[in-house]
């Protein structure tokens, strides 16, 4: 295999030979890469199995899928998208016609997390194809199997000066990093993501941060409280709770705190038995580290459901923490992982309390009848992206862009969202002869009254 640089090397290359800026090639090879996606299907979803038990099913709707889904958007949009813009030109520049043409950066970085290995490799490079980049694929050490099949699968779709996928850990990534591109795409966690962002900066290098944070579920007490554990249950416990927009905590109105806690409870066992362990609906902890440190978060918190640990297979059963102290580490550590604290308020400001004292997170949810609550809570507070009455669904629509704030990201991406990102809004004006008003040549004496006038009209 050829080195990272030669590899950077043979990528500008085939970019500079304005190869990738054809729509009809790139169309083509989403087309092929779909193809290939489908043809790998089974061994897609038995990768993902092999990496941390997630049933096909999970597999199937939480991956495969979306990046389907995402292949067919682009591959139907994508001479729209890509279509110079006309935009409506100033008087200033009478007579003119003004565009903004969608040009590609150039040499692509994409470093994938673990947690939704294939999802979160290939739906950032299929829109960085469909813009006319070349692509650079860092797959997650940690899910050796998916990193394979997303290799394999690259490698039969694209020549490499146009993608390639490099497997390797921190090393890898370090060398990587090191060198200069022309886009950086980076999902992971917030402490990685500074790290790559501080190497983004000595090349002055635009990138897009997918981070991560302690998204809330503030839940009051209009809603149907069966409802909504159910559809809480479901989003918090997806692939194991590693999730970077899963509810990382609840703020329940104190009246129902109990009911709710019930109601969870009864939804855990109807999702997954009275034995979680034996059920394969339900995923593992990726590795023994994240088991154990998630076994440390836990230790002194009120548990009143759940809590059972098996550090060998990497197992946590679905965990309920009745009310823990706000500065407490499960308070203020993601906690990526099946485990839910549920802290109460009875009035506004006590969630606005707790709130403000942690940082902008990816996502927010909301359960309530009450429009005025949830509206009020949606103007005040800053975050990704929300829902009001569900969780996690808002991901599934590429006409909403998805990002974080802050320290849970920067940028977003999604449908034509994701083309945008990978693509740079150059600016063309095409002036017109035909007129050339004589007010801003020199010498300008008498002038500047005309001039204020002319401004005072712009709008």
């Amino acid at each position: 295999m050829k080195s990272i640089p030669e590899i950077i090397e043979g990528q500008k290359a085939c970019f500079d030979s304005q190869k990738t800026k054809d729509i009809s090639f790139r169309i083509a090879l989403l087309k092929s890469l779909k193809s290939e996606i489908l043809k790998n299907e089974s061994e897609i979803l038995n990768a993902l199995n092999s990496d941390f038990k997630k049933s096909h099913f999970e597999g199937y709707i939480s991956e495969f899928a979306l990046v389907i889904s995402e292949l067919n958007l682009a591959v139907k949009r994508l001479k729209k998208w890509s279509k110079p813009e006309r935009v409506r030109s100033s008087v200033l520049t009478f007579p003119s016609k003004d565009y903004i043409y969608k040009s590609p950066y150039g040499r692509t970085l994409i470093i994938a997390p673990w947690n939704y290995p294939f999802l979160l490799a290939i739906d950032p490079l299929i829109m960085a194809i469909a813009a006319g980049n070349t692509v650079v694929l860092k797959p997650s050490e940690l899910t050796s199997n998916t990193s394979k099949i997303l290799t394999k699968i690259i490698k039969n779709v694209f020549p490499d000066d146009v993608a390639i996928s490099i497997e390797g850990g921190v090393d890898t990534a370090t060398e990587l990093l090191a060198q200069k591109w022309d886009y950086i795409f980076f999902t992971g966690s917030t402490k990685v993501g500074k790290i790559v962002a501080s190497a983004a900066a000595k090349h002055l290098t635009p990138m897009t941060l997918e981070l991560g944070g302690k998204s809330p579920c503030i839940i009051d007490d209009t809603v149907d409280i069966d409802l909504a554990a159910r559809r809480l249950t479901w989003g918090k416990l997806l692939n194991g709770g590693q999730t970077c927009i899963a509810p990382d905590f609840v703020i329940a109105k104190s009246n129902i705190k109990e009911d709710l806690i019930k109601a969870i409870k009864r939804q855990i066992n109807n999702r997954y038995g009275d034995d979680v362990k034996k059920s394969p609906d339900f995923p593992r902890i990726i590795n023994s580290k994240n088991s154990k440190r998630l076994v440390d978060l836990i230790k002194d918190e009120n548990i009143v459901f759940g809590g059972e640990v098996d550090i060998t297979t990497n197992f946590l059963s679905p965990t309920l923490i009745d009310s823990p102290k706000i500065k407490s580490a499960i308070m203020t550590e993601e906690i990526f992982g099946p485990v839910l604290p549920i802290l109460t308020y009875n009035t506004e400001d006590e969630i606005s309390k707790i709130l403000n004292g942690l940082e902008r997170p990816l996502a927010f949810y909301v359960f309530s009848k009450d429009k005025s609550f949830f509206e009020k809570l949606i103007e005040t507070h800053s975050f990704g992206g929300g829902v009001v009455n569900d969780v996690l669904v808002h991901f599934g629509n590429p006409k909403l862009p998805f990002g974080g704030i802050g320290l849970s990201g920067l940028g977003n991406y999604h449908g034509k969202f994701g083309f945008d990102t990978f693509s740079h809004q150059k600016s063309v004006m095409k002036r017109g002869t035909w007129l050339d008003l004589k007010l801003r040549y020199a010498p300008y004496q008498g002038k500047l009254k005309w001039l204020k006038r002319a401004f005072k009209y712009l709008g």
